[in-house]
């Protein structure tokens, strides 16, 4: 809406600068000596030499032959009016950035207007008046040019310095972020730390005695190491750093093999051709059946589970179905860990469904597009 209402206040300023040049050089043309001479050609050169200044900022190159060529033809007329417009057109052209065509226009001028002049014998007074005018008239032509080169650097010095602004504050955001992962990191790993440990020292002991080592308290263990790993994979992705390829679906059965140490009974199935799927296809897919699995063991209250993962010519498929305590009335609850699967495979240009079933319980439907030209 800003940028609408300052290029109409541009287009405004650009017609009153035409219209208040062009009464000028015709106020200008009446009150000269040569004022018996004026005839319709006199006028529409006068005026269109001034009018031709409203399209300077959208064609400052075609302004500045327009203007050009109006004063030559003026002069030639009979008509000694300055070309105030030229100058103008100078001005913008420069600030534009069309140096080279500018010079190269204005040295024409220079050698045009008197030689138009002296055609209509308005100057035939002598040597020293022509090149005491040749001199104004170049002088004229410098000083636009310097304004407008002048300007156009000062533009460029200002947005280089609102770039280096915007480059300072996402590198401040991304140091602060950076700082705040590895807060987390520290804290998060020294607590899930202590977690793992104890239920390790747990299993081990009951091991030790010949006892019977409980599912859950191995789901602990193994929901630990995993916690850590992953925390400390995220650390050094943000850093910079990471050496660890990371997990893709080759390493899927692991989280299937972690819901089934919490007692769910869950299968992975796997169809189609196996082919090679981008990285960040292969990354997605498996955290969708990570996350999943994970949401099932946390929330359904669920016996079963079952994954498969399609290989298709164009697509990668996933689907995970559970028995869950969800029903077809009830709305799924749009937690992180489901927000953060529709950001992934929005990204990809795929698409996710995530709602009970008809006969009870969940089912997470994923398909994301595999282009295997690239």
């Amino acid at each position: 809406m800003s940028t609408g209402r300052s290029e109409i206040r541009a287009g405004v300023g650009d017609w009153a600068i035409a219209v208040g040049v062009a009464a000028a050089l015709l106020v200008t043309g009446l009150s000269g000596n040569s004022a018996t001479n004026l005839d319709l050609l006199g006028y529409a050169l006068l005026t269109g030499g001034g009018l031709a200044l409203a399209a300077r900022r959208q064609a400052p190159v075609a302004t500045l032959a327009v203007t050009g060529l109006c004063a030559v033809g003026h002069q030639a007329a009979g008509f000694d009016v300055p070309a105030v417009a030229y100058l103008f057109a100078v001005y913008t052209a420069v600030r534009a950035g069309h140096r080279r065509i500018t010079v190269a226009a204005s040295v024409i001028m220079l050698a045009a207007l008197p030689l138009a002049a002296l055609a209509s014998g308005l100057h035939d007074t002598g040597e020293a008046f022509a090149q005491a005018r040749g001199a104004l008239e170049l002088a004229w032509l410098i000083a636009a040019g310097a304004a407008g080169e002048a300007l156009r650097q000062a533009e460029r010095r200002a947005e280089e310095a609102e770039r280096t602004r915007e480059e300072t504050a996402r590198r401040r955001a991304d140091e602060g972020r950076l700082h705040i992962a590895r807060e987390l990191h520290d804290s998060l790993t020294h607590q899930i730390s202590i977690i793992k440990v104890q239920a390790e020292v747990a299993v081990h002991v009951a091991r030790k005695r010949g006892e019977h080592v409980p599912e859950a308290l191995l789901a602990i263990q193994q929901a630990g190491r995993e916690a850590t790993r992953e925390l400390r994979a995220t650390l050094e992705a943000l850093r910079g750093d990471d050496t660890a390829p990371p997990r893709g679906l080759d390493d899927v059965l692991e989280p299937v093999e972690g819901a089934r140490t919490t007692g769910l009974h869950t299968t992975l199935t796997i169809g189609g051709q196996r082919h090679d799927v981008p990285a960040a296809v292969d990354r997605t897919g498996y955290r969708i059946v990570q996350e999943s699995l994970t949401n099932i063991v946390r929330h359904a209250n669920a016996a079963t589970a079952s994954v498969r993962i399609d290989y298709r010519p164009d697509t990668l498929a996933i689907r995970i179905d559970d028995d869950g305590k969800a029903t077809p009335g009830t709305a799924p609850v749009s937690g992180v860990g489901l927000l953060g699967m529709r950001e992934r495979v929005s990204a990809l240009g795929g698409s996710l469904r995530a709602e009970p079933r008809g006969k009870g319980g969940f089912t997470v439907q994923a398909e994301l597009p595999v282009d295997r030209t690239s």
